[in-house]
């Protein structure tokens, strides 16, 4: 019998009141309080509703300790906040999204401040700044020693009290999205549990709605998340057809305080900045092991230490190692770490005078809802921010203390965009999917399957036992009646059933996903994404190529074709952030509703030759289009209206996409066919056509990639593939001789080519042994001469190029001289491009 499918939204009673407002957020950290702040503040007469699943100052924002990363020390830089960030997140970070984070942090760090958040300052008033793993600069703030949470917690909700344009409902559970005709967010449902006007189900209405409901951590049996934290937007933005990206990367903690075996739900964490100021790990011998393990040894990166654990752990036998901090002193634990040395204390442990018992916890999430550098999720009006998103800053592993930081910049942004978008969404329409609930009594079964199968080791057997471990708890003999805990079950169980496929799906270690069985990282076939999305079929997962990456064919065909597929990567991305900038596309997202689609031709509007396909591929996949297939090859002849390339996705992605594939497409295809054209015109003669250095930055590459196509052959791709000893040389060097010894003196493996402006020149050329020379702006005549004088020598190996003064019409005349090449400049710095355009069907 076949699993009951992950229903697309709750049973619930129909609601029995309803409030509007403009913004609804749902959650209460650092970010979604961000949110409703930032709002109020943009737009003074709006109303803002915060809806919170327990009082406004719980979740997950309390619980951090270490602290905030930002860029504040005069030594330090974004730069290398960005390195750090990017180190951490193996590959898989957004480069944009990070550049964000780092250039942004500081300033929204500073109107954190300006909200009356206190943080632990030096004897002469300066920010104390520490470190933790990763972080190869002290960059940390924090509050309370290891209170950082509860102090911007603190500090938040006594802003948001202040702000009268902002209402809180507390002990309330969002259940699902409302969307009106067009599919884009109108509000929410939700359930107050309490008495009063508004208790019971009920719906929210409003022009915009942001999830920053923190993390999932309780679909795990031990975890340092709160109770609250039950992927309740994850699952939400599923049943509501949003894209969910690499649940598969869930962080476990390394240093999660170790309370017995068998002991569940939320686990005191000992921080990182305990190790940031010097305890050690050390297994039960007292040995410690992480020494060899990464060049900052207990300061590694969370997964890295994770693993060395583990590992140490399964090679002793043990079920968990000690933290050791005894040489900090007790006042040194006191003060500086209050609230874990009363967490040790409670639990019967010293960490002045003995090492702390600890073991990896299930942790962060570093996937979550897609978003753009704006928060939009790929429904319209629908935001997220903070945990439950996945923003592309941290990649397949978070770095220490940037989670604060991202619910800061990124809150920050949304509210600016709501603000200058100001959405107008139509009135919502009743949700027509069947309903289902998962029965409350399989919640400790999930997490127990989880912590086996999917925790910090996973491996096929696993997995795969997981899987359907999830698939029959989804099955019940017993209608499950509509509560909090079995709402909260569902959630468990979608978040879950989504976690182990994609975990399953991903046949490599990357981050902080383990895989015992594919214990390495592949570049080659896992360098992307994995995309969910919840439909009426059932789950659907799509491998996304990553941002900053090629698809490994594209890559394997550039390299075929002599081009660096970094170097392609490169020119991709400077494209897409000049064309792009921060918001992207406004006209695209403004018209298109997101979920569009459509089929496009890239078509020849004149006859050429055309270059760079598969640029323009990879830009049309990078931006989300599904599908790309070519009908014609790099170097083919084309004729007006022919069909070279037929692409189909998202309307929006395609647009979007449109006027960069074309920029490189077009310029490309100019050049090859103006060369081309330069090739027929010689044909026959035995001359070759060659570009020069006339090329624009940056794209040089890819401009004698064109000239290839078009059937021409490269010079140098740099001043240092060959010496090219020019006039200005001579008379630097005092004479062609002594220009010719220097260059041999200097880099006696090189060969060395000359140019001469003159006949009389050659002799003297050739008597010094070049094995090339360069005949600039040279009548035909004295062409004709240079190269019967490289004949009678029986000059063999010595080359003749003709440059200069060369036109289309005296190219063949130039060419029956005998001259090994003809030079022409104009290939690449000065050829039209060719018309070509994108044309939706339809």
């Amino acid at each position: 019998m076949s699993a009951p499918a992950i229903p697309l939204r709750l049973t619930a009673p129909d609601p029995g009141w309803t409030a509007e407002a403009d913004v609804v957020v749902v959650g209460s950290g650092i970010a979604g309080l961000t949110v409703a702040l930032r709002h109020a503040e943009l737009e003074p007469g709006a109303r803002v509703l915060v809806v919170t699943k327990d009082v406004l100052s719980s979740g997950s924002t309390r619980w951090a300790q270490g602290g905030i990363a930002a860029v504040l020390d005069p030594r330090d830089t974004p730069e290398e906040h960005l390195s750090d960030t990017l180190l951490a997140g193996v590959g898989l970070c957004d480069v944009r999204a990070v550049r964000t984070l780092v250039t942004e942090g500081p300033g929204a760090l500073r109107r954190l401040m300006e909200r009356g958040a206190r943080f632990d300052r030096t004897p002469d008033g300066e920010l104390q700044l520490t470190r933790e793993g990763g972080h190869r600069r002290r960059r940390i703030v924090h509050a309370g020693g290891d209170a950082t949470g509860a102090e911007v917690q603190r500090a938040l909700v006594a802003a948001v009290a202040a702000t009268p344009a902002i209402e809180v409902i507390e002990h309330a559970l969002v259940l699902d999205l409302l969307k009106d005709a067009a599919g884009r967010a109108r509000g929410v449902t939700l359930h107050v549990m309490g008495e009063g006007a508004r208790d019971g189900v009920g719906a929210v209405r409003a022009r915009a709605v942001v999830l920053a409901t923190g993390g999932m951590g309780q679909v795990y049996a031990a975890t340092t998340n709160p109770a609250v934290s039950t992927g309740d937007g994850v699952a939400l933005a599923l049943r509501a057809g949003a894209v969910v990206r690499d649940l598969e990367f869930v962080q476990f903690h390394p240093t999660v305080l170790w309370l017995g075996e068998g002991s569940t739900g939320q686990q005191p964490l000992i921080s990182e900045a305990v190790r940031g100021e010097g305890a050690v790990l050390v297994d039960h011998e007292g040995n410690r092991f992480m020494a060899g393990v990464h060049e900052l040894a207990d300061l590694a990166p969370r997964d890295i230490v994770a693993k060395a654990i583990m590992r140490r752990m399964h090679e002793t036998g043990r079920d968990h190692v000690h933290l050791d901090g005894r040489h900090f002193g007790r006042a040194t634990w006191e003060t500086r770490f209050p609230t874990i040395y009363a967490a040790c204390r409670e639990h019967g442990i010293d960490p002045a005078t003995e090492p702390v018992p600890v073991a990896p916890a299930a942790h962060y999430a570093s996937g979550g809802v897609r978003t753009d550098l704006r928060g939009r999720t790929s429904i319209d009006g629908l935001y997220a921010c903070g945990e439950v998103a996945c923003t592309g800053v941290h990649g397949a592993n978070r770095l220490a203390s940037n989670s604060l930081l991202e619910g800061l910049v990124f809150a920050e942004r949304i509210a600016e965009d709501i603000h200058r978008s100001r959405p107008q969404p139509g009135a919502p329409v009743p949700a027509t999917a069947e309903p289902g609930l998962a029965d409350p009594r399989t919640r400790p079964r999930v997490q127990a399957h989880m912590s086996r199968g999917a925790g910090v080791l996973r491996n096929r057997a696993s997995l795969q036992g997981t899987v359907r471990a999830l698939a029959d708890a989804r099955w019940t003999p017993v209608q499950v009646a509509p509560c909090t805990e079995s709402w909260e079950a569902t959630n468990l169980l979608t978040v879950a059933t989504v976690l182990a496929g994609t975990a399953a799906a991903r046949l490599e270690t990357r981050g902080s996903h383990w895989r015992e069985d594919f214990p390495d990282r592949d570049d080659d076939e896992w360098l992307g994404h994995l995309d969910v999305t919840l439909t009426e079929e059932g789950l659907l997962m799509t491998y996304t190529p990553h941002g900053d990456a090629l698809p490994a064919r594209l890559t394997q065909e550039l390299t075929a074709a002599g081009l660096d597929p970094a170097e392609v990567n490169a020119v991709i991305d400077r494209a897409l952030e000049e064309d792009l900038g921060e918001a992207g596309d406004v006209t695209s997202v403004a018209t298109i509703p997101a979920a569009q689609r459509t089929v496009a031709d890239v078509v020849a509007r004149e006859d050429g030759v055309v270059a760079g396909l598969a640029l323009a591929e990879a830009v049309f996949l990078r931006l989300g289009a599904g599908r790309a297939e070519r009908r014609a090859k790099d170097g083919e002849r084309v004729r007006r209206g022919d069909v070279l390339m037929t692409v189909e996705g998202p309307a929006r992605a395609v647009l979007t996409a449109e006027r960069t594939a074309l920029n490189l497409l077009t310029h490309l295809s100019g050049i090859a066919t103006l060369t081309a054209r330069w090739v027929e015109a010689i044909s026959g003669t035995g001359a070759r056509v060659r570009d020069s250095r006339k090329t624009l930055p940056g794209l040089r590459a890819l401009e004698k990639y064109a000239v290839r196509c078009g059937g021409g052959v490269n010079h140098r791709m740099s001043l240092s593939d060959a010496a090219l000893i020019k006039d200005n040389h001579v008379v630097a060097a005092g004479g062609v001789a002594e220009a010719f010894r220097a260059v041999r003196d200097r880099y006696p493996d090189l060969s060395i080519e000359v140019e001469i402006d003159r006949l009389d020149q050659l002799q003297p050329v050739l008597d010094e042994g070049a094995t090339e020379i360069l005949l600039d702006n040279f009548t035909i005549e004295d062409t004709a001469r240079a190269v019967r004088i490289v004949k009678e020598r029986a000059e063999n190996g010595v080359a003749l190029e003709a440059s200069g003064g060369l036109t289309l019409e005296s190219a063949r005349d130039v060419a029956d001289t005998g001259v090994d090449y003809l030079a022409v400049g104009a290939l690449t710095h000065s050829a039209p491009a060719l018309d070509i355009a994108l044309d939706l069907r339809g």
